[in-house]
């Protein structure tokens, strides 16, 4: 029981390091920011203890105050073109017959870049009505489903896609550890799953710290993908590093 009280009271340290850590990064950019960079960052639904409906709902609203694509355009989040020069690079030209999934959508900033690519057959998935409405407006997806990126399966066939691509849906509330399975399943064999995401949440996260690394190699380790590569991006997101996994489907 002693031990048992001594690994809670460690694990209530880490977090408040992890909360401190966050808290003065976000602060010196509060401080040092510009304003509008500010308030766009302010914006954004990262929050310890926020639920997966919380941050849904959260997107939606922000889909209908009309704020998202200004907050969150390209001068300050480059995790759309990031992903979509990776997912070039994976899978040459012809790309307009190649099938990809955007998994967390948002408003659609990703679709338009791999439009842009020569992709064709792109659908897209996220859990918030709003973001799945201001998505549709692009113009440039096949299929929009309404769904949240889980542990549970998806009304969507196994190996169906050529490419998966997460930017932008891994944080507090968003994507667990454990959606890696569907990610996988709904893969063609050969076909690769690519996660952006912001380097500091490997640590900051709880549910990412310490499990997300350890799953992609224990997945691997069983036979249910290969690594390709694993890179850390410079300016990824509001001056942040972002990570770039890429794994193929065996």
């Amino acid at each position: 029981m002693y031990r048992n009280m001594i690994f809670i009271e460690k694990l209530h340290i880490t977090k408040q390091v992890r909360q401190v850590m966050a808290s003065e990064k976000a602060r010196r950019f509060q401080e040092e920011g510009e304003r509008r960079d500010v308030e766009a960052y302010a914006r954004r639904a990262h929050r310890e203890g926020i639920s997966r409906e919380e941050v849904a709902q959260y997107y939606t609203q922000w889909a209908k105050s009309n704020k998202y694509d200004m907050d969150m355009g390209p001068e300050r989040y480059r995790g759309p073109r990031i992903a979509a020069d990776c997912v070039s690079e994976l899978i040459p030209d012809p790309r307009d017959s190649a099938r990809i999934l955007d998994i967390a959508a948002g408003s659609g900033f990703l679709g338009q870049e791999l439009w842009t690519k020569g992709f064709r057959l792109i659908d897209g998935l996220d859990p918030s009505e709003g973001m799945i409405e201001a998505a549709r407006k692009k113009n440039v997806y096949s299929n929009l489903i309404c769904d949240f990126m889980s542990e549970k399966m998806l009304n969507i066939n196994t190996d169906t896609y050529d490419a998966v691509v997460v930017s932008g849906g891994m944080g507090e509330g968003h994507i667990p550890c454990n959606a890696l399975y569907e990610m996988i399943r709904i893969v063609k064999p050969g076909g690769y799953v690519v996660i952006v995401m912001r380097e500091e949440y490997l640590e900051h996260v709880h549910d990412y710290k310490d499990k997300l690394e350890p799953l992609m190699k224990e997945l691997e380790i069983s036979g249910r993908w290969t690594r390709v590569s694993r890179r850390v991006v410079p300016k990824y997101s509001f001056e942040n590093n972002g990570v770039i996994f890429i794994y193929q489907k065996k």
